[in-house]
């Protein structure tokens, strides 16, 4: 796609966009024509493919241009096209876009199902840049990327930084045709599929912020709703959990802190104290649990009255915030809440449960009710492999709870700390889950990870509006125990 004339001379040449395979990734194919890629010492079959495909795929190594498969009408066009898709939505590929034959960026896919589509903007249109996208080093690269983007920009050319860089200021198309190492219509294409750029709206009058999104995105702050996106797995390709990647370089930090200088006072000491209550003998006794009994599952009844303690909405007030301001209505739960916003909704997946059905379920807190949400049987066995696999457990959990935030409800009123109080919501009500699991006699577990893009679907929630924040697992814990936390 070319760019517009520029002062009258010629057209600049016309970029070009490939695909190519990220750098750790081989394909190979077997006799039979089956093709696989393999990384990291792993290998995913892809299917069985004609030779003559079989030989255009290695145009991958070096970038096989995606307008080539555009044909309808060659067979082994479409049958490439199938086997590149494949690559793509196990994110095996990145893209180059280049003008010239020299690279200008290469995308960085930060989601499975990320393809690279051009929107294309017009002369008139007035495009800025997303006050959520932000420029950074990355060792020795320099990339160009945002929390609502499914993909990072890898940036090659300084001109292109530069140039992003003016459109801190509203600018129209054919003013950004006219100045000197014009991107190309191409690249903006690109940068405003992914909403790192935006179309303004020259007729409204309440400003960027309000122009580029639903009235949720306006309530996020930039810090807050990066921590959301990179601190949870889902929209982005980085290493995540427990990897130890600094244990070869730096040895473990000491379990109990150093004691400060100066005269101690033993407490131990202390005239002995009265026997511990009935709270601090379930606080002695809370552990995780990662090892579930299958042979007798939590009970439908068991799981109404743990979360009638731990969640069930206890009363309801009015206030205002002033004279003739706005009338805000609060709902108390049993655990305490940052400016009792109660933001927190919890969302089930049942593996087994007596007499209760195998599926995904929301928790009406007001009405202390399930109501079943129609999913697809894969994305329940993905959250349930997921869980699995972050407690490093043999067998999936019996019921999985994911904590989701309503993030309007906080950031409506708090500036700056609003996803801080998220979290610290979460943890009060993670510990309220252990604690109500102990005296029940159940077993439970936090788990670290939650997948924000996999919750997105299930729901069809955009995930800066609702989205997991934690997740829990909750059954019958096994007699033997083998590990605490």
């Amino acid at each position: 796609m070319g760019a517009p004339r520029t002062n009258g001379r010629q057209r600049a040449a016309s970029a070009t966009l490939s695909a190519r395979l990220v750098r750790q990734v081989t394909l190979a194919a077997d006799p039979k024509g089956e093709i696989a890629a393999r990384f990291d010492g792993h290998s995913l079959a892809l299917g069985k493919f004609s030779a003559a495909t079989a030989g255009r795929a290695r145009a991958l190594r070096a970038g096989l241009p995606l307008g080539s498969l555009s044909s309808e009408r060659r067979s082994i066009e479409k049958e490439l096209g199938s086997l590149v898709r494949r690559l793509a939505r196990h994110g095996l590929l990145e893209y180059c876009l280049e003008r010239s034959g020299t690279e200008q960026v290469v995308i960085e896919p930060q989601v499975p199902d990320y393809w690279p589509c051009m929107a294309r903007p017009d002369e008139a249109d007035i495009l800025a840049l997303s006050r959520f996208a932000y420029m950074r080093r990355r060792g020795n690269d320099f990339v160009l990327e945002s929390p609502r983007a499914g993909a990072l920009f890898r940036i090659c050319d300084a001109t292109i930084a530069a140039a992003v860089a003016t459109l801190s200021v509203p600018r129209p198309v054919k003013e950004l045709a006219r100045q000197g190492g014009f991107a190309g219509l191409a690249l903006l294409g690109l940068l405003l599929d992914c909403r790192i750029l935006f179309k303004v709206d020259p007729t409204g009058g309440r400003g960027p912020r309000w122009a580029e999104g639903d009235d949720e995105l306006v309530l996020w702050d930039f810090h807050d709703l990066l921590f959301h996106a990179r601190s949870s797995e889902g929209r982005h390709a980085n290493p995540l959990g427990g990897i130890y990647p600094y244990s070869s370089a730096i040895a473990a930090p000491p379990a109990v802190r150093p004691r400060w200088p100066g005269k101690k006072i033993d407490l131990r000491k202390i005239a002995h104290s009265p026997p511990p209550s009935r709270a601090a003998k379930l606080l002695r006794q809370r552990h995780s649990t990662r090892s579930f009994d299958d042979r007798r599952p939590i009970t439908l009844s068991e799981l109404a009255r743990f979360l009638d303690c731990v969640a069930r909405v206890q009363s309801k007030f009015d206030s205002t915030l002033g004279d003739g301001d706005a009338m805000v209505t609060y709902a108390a739960r049993p655990y305490p809440s940052g400016g009792g916003s109660y933001g927190l909704e919890l969302y089930l997946v049942v593996d087994k449960c007596k007499g209760l059905a195998r599926g995904f379920y929301h928790y009406d807190a007001g009405a202390h009710a399930l109501v079943p949400i129609g999913v697809r049987a894969a994305e329940v066995d993905a959250l349930l492999a997921g869980a699995r696999l972050a407690m490093g457990a043999q067998a999936a959990p019996q019921i999985l709870i994911t904590i989701a935030a309503r993030f309007a409800r906080t950031s409506w009123k708090y500036s700056s700390i609003a996803y801080a109080l998220v979290l610290k919501d979460v943890g009060v009500l993670m510990q309220t889950f252990y604690l109500m699991a102990t005296d029940m006699g159940l077993g439970g577990c936090a788990i670290g990870i939650s997948n924000i893009d996999l919750f997105a679907k299930m729901t069809g929630i955009e995930f800066h509006v609702e989205g997991p924040v934690g997740q829990f697992a909750l059954g019958r814990e096994m007699k033997a125990r083998s590990s605490d936390a």
